[in-house]
């Protein structure tokens, strides 16, 4: 398994994208739409690191301060073995296995509730070779 970036809530996604990238040096590595929700993410890096965060903005969400940490994402081999094995350890299925010609895709919640994405990229078929582009722009709540 490889742990992959933290994804964490904002209530203004410019607002907060200028407050990483101005104060941190952080650089805008992507941007997506999350259909699901009508949300909008952004993924951004520092560079040096191979950490990202990625910014999670929801229309309408119940936002309150200390509640931002949004999801922990991990890059797994089989979703639905990790589910299942979350489950016997005490965590809980939020959503079940999503599967996409580019990315199988779950989320399961541990036992204090904290969402955890748990993704599988597959192989391009047309080149024959490397992960899936931009699983994250479709994946959260």
């Amino acid at each position: 398994m490889k742990f992959l970036y933290t994804g964490i809530e904002v209530t203004d996604l410019e607002r907060s994208i200028r407050f990483y990238h101005e104060g941190l040096g952080m650089e805008v590595a992507g941007r997506g739409l999350v259909a699901a929700t009508g949300g909008e993410t952004a993924s951004l890096h520092s560079p040096g690191s191979e950490q990202t965060l990625e910014l999670n903005w929801y229309p309408g969400s119940k936002y309150s301060p200390g509640s931002e940490l949004d999801h922990l994402a991990f890059e797994v081999d089989d979703v639905e073995a990790t589910a299942s094995r979350l489950v016997d350890l005490g965590g809980r299925v939020i959503r079940e296995v999503h599967h996409q010609p580019e990315y199988d895709l779950a989320y399961v919640a541990d036992p204090d509730g904290i969402w955890i994405e748990l993704v599988h990229p597959k192989p391009r078929h047309k080149s024959g070779a490397g992960d899936a582009p931009g699983f994250r722009s479709a994946t959260n709540r």
